[in-house]
């Protein structure tokens, strides 16, 4: 079931303890983003973090790239509040909060970013949701910048989703999640969130405008690509 405060399944105060007994590998998705962006080697002024929850990545990213401006943005007003208290001591000097936005509707007028990041927050949205925020992230980046994007996926058959769901489950289980609670985080799938296969997103973000389109991570029921606009 939704949170009254966001779209995830945790209220945000409590946000970063469920999520990693949720998803597998969650800190991992930061530690590799930030990897990938040393090992393209930008050295990046402006970076839009959207869908960025309480701010726990760009605590981590701040400490890799002392010299990078961060712009934080959620469609959730309870989560940013979270954020702003994590990243006090940044704030207005190297971290700036955008209004609750969802990407799809960040300003067009946003200056130019180095790199945009979406980790966990755009398969919440509708197919034309989706579009207009992967077209936002293109539109928002610099020649040469990255997008990179973390989001729950669709198996490629019906029995890679009833597999896929199952070991979800036991990765749950093993982290002491209630069965209750796993059962009402299984039924989300097509009801709260709508994952996409992997095929369509590296097409999604092709006929967005990225030439450059590569997968970077995949687990579970959960996968990372990264784009380059050249």
């Amino acid at each position: 079931m939704k949170n009254q405060d966001n779209a995830t399944p945790h209220p945000s105060a409590r946000y970063d303890d469920l999520v990693r007994d949720t998803i597998p590998y969650y800190d991992l998705f930061h530690e590799e983003t930030i990897n990938l962006v040393k090992a393209a080697q930008i050295r990046p002024k402006i970076w839009l973090d959207t869908g960025c929850g309480t701010g726990s990545f760009v605590v981590k990213a701040l400490k890799a790239f002392p010299e990078t401006r961060f712009l934080l943005a959620d469609p959730s007003g309870a989560m940013l509040d979270q954020a702003k208290k994590k990243l006090a001591t940044y704030s207005g000097k190297r971290v700036s909060f955008l209004d609750p936005v969802g990407t799809q509707d960040i300003s067009p007028n946003l200056e130019k970013t180095d790199i945009v990041t979406a980790i966990q927050c755009h398969h919440y949205l509708s197919n034309e949701g989706r579009i207009k925020a992967t077209k936002k992230c293109y539109d928002i980046l610099r020649s040469g910048g990255m997008y990179v994007s973390f989001e729950n996926i669709r198996p490629f058959s019906s029995k890679g989703v009833v597999i896929g769901k199952e070991y979800w489950k036991n990765f749950q289980l093993s982290r002491g999640r209630d069965l209750e609670e796993i059962e009402k985080h299984m039924a989300r799938f097509d009801a709260e969130y709508f994952p996409l296969k992997i095929e369509e997103h590296l097409t999604l973000l092709r006929k967005t405008g990225f030439r450059t389109v590569e997968m970077l991570w995949y687990s579970y029921m959960q996968a990372g690509f990264y784009c380059i606009k050249d």
